[in-house]
């Protein structure tokens, strides 16, 4: 929901994506329509990847969502001019952008070519993306003009102050469980994403690679990483393949392993239905049935008993 005003300054931003791709000058974006006929053409068999979405858009519309993130939305970078570039959903500096309403994602793997050199990890990877920042775009959102410039108020089941207060605080660096919704939406989003993934790389046959790296790839797309294998740094992999697997690991520790304590920790046994719920109120941006389940297993307020930070109210975060 948007003023006249704010609308426009929408439109301005989601009409120019190149503020976006400049943050990367080495690589090439293309649309993932773009990237996947190249494939294709080049004698990648991109149906994993077409099989996969379609399941996608039948589960997003069962939680409500009818229109994912359109490809044209979606860009991904390869053909790196960067020696030694490694891409993927942990890339630093990417995923969706509420602003511009464009996913800015890249090849998984070795950036230097144009096709993937492992195709069907490649396409695993845009899927889970793909799933995942659809998720978020189609996550309500509510924003305000504040001098001229579309401040967003309302993200999911998640609210904030147009001075920055937020509804929720951020979990500190050590933290095993969570209080703050902008984890637990993030890892509902990844859960499912990884989910559908799991579904489509069972479907297409794609067995789990021998090789250590590419191992934990796997398993992280597919949502199957133990505590072990995000225990530690990994040894014996150098340069950006290196850095990309502790980005892997600190996003399984801050994000999906929090999430799944929190689903532990307030639905034991039933897990996937506050999932489904989450996910509902992410994209209706109503909280009530959400609200509601919670109170019947936990008593009166959980929700906010859970989650509000007395800072959002304080008379200081109020303008």
């Amino acid at each position: 929901m948007v003023g006249s005003s704010v609308a426009a300054s929408l439109a301005a931003l989601r009409a120019d994506t190149a503020t976006l791709t400049r943050r990367h000058p080495h690589h090439t974006f293309r649309t993932a329509g773009e990237r996947l006929a190249r494939w294709n053409a080049s004698g990648v068999d991109t149906e994993p990847f077409r099989t996969g979405r379609e399941t996608v858009r039948e589960r997003l519309a069962e939680l409500g969502l009818t229109r994912p993130l359109p490809l044209s939305r979606t860009l991904v970078g390869a053909e790196s001019t960067r020696a030694g570039a490694f891409g993927g959903f942990h890339h630093p500096d990417q995923g969706y952008r509420h602003l511009q309403a464009v996913s800015v994602i890249t090849m998984f793997g070795p950036m230097e070519g144009e096709t993937p050199v492992h195709p069907e990890l490649a396409l695993l990877d845009l899927l889970r993306a793909w799933a995942h920042d659809s998720l978020h775009y189609g996550s309500r959102r509510r924003y305000v003009d504040v001098a001229g410039v579309p401040t967003r108020v309302q993200y999911g089941i998640n609210y904030r102050r147009t001075n920055g207060a937020s509804y929720s605080t951020a979990d500190t660096a050590d933290a095993g469980h969570t209080r703050n919704l902008g984890v637990v939406m993030e890892g509902a989003c990844d859960r499912e994403a990884r989910r559908l993934t799991r579904e489509a790389a069972a479907l297409a046959g794609v067995a789990e690679p021998d090789d250590p790296a590419r191992r934990l790839a796997f398993r992280d797309f597919t949502g199957n990483l133990s505590p072990e294998d995000v225990a530690a740094d990994p040894g014996g992999v150098e340069g950006e393949e290196g850095t990309y697997l502790v980005s892997l690991a600190r996003y399984e520790r801050t994000v999906n392993q929090r999430y799944a304590a929190f689903l532990a920790e307030f639905a034991p046994g039933e897990e996937d239905e506050l999932h489904a719920l989450v996910l509902r109120g992410v994209i209706s941006g109503r909280t009530a049935g959400l609200s509601e389940w919670l109170d019947e297993r936990h008593g009166p307020g959980t929700f906010s008993g859970a989650f509000q930070s007395s800072d959002y109210f304080a008379p200081s975060a109020i303008p």
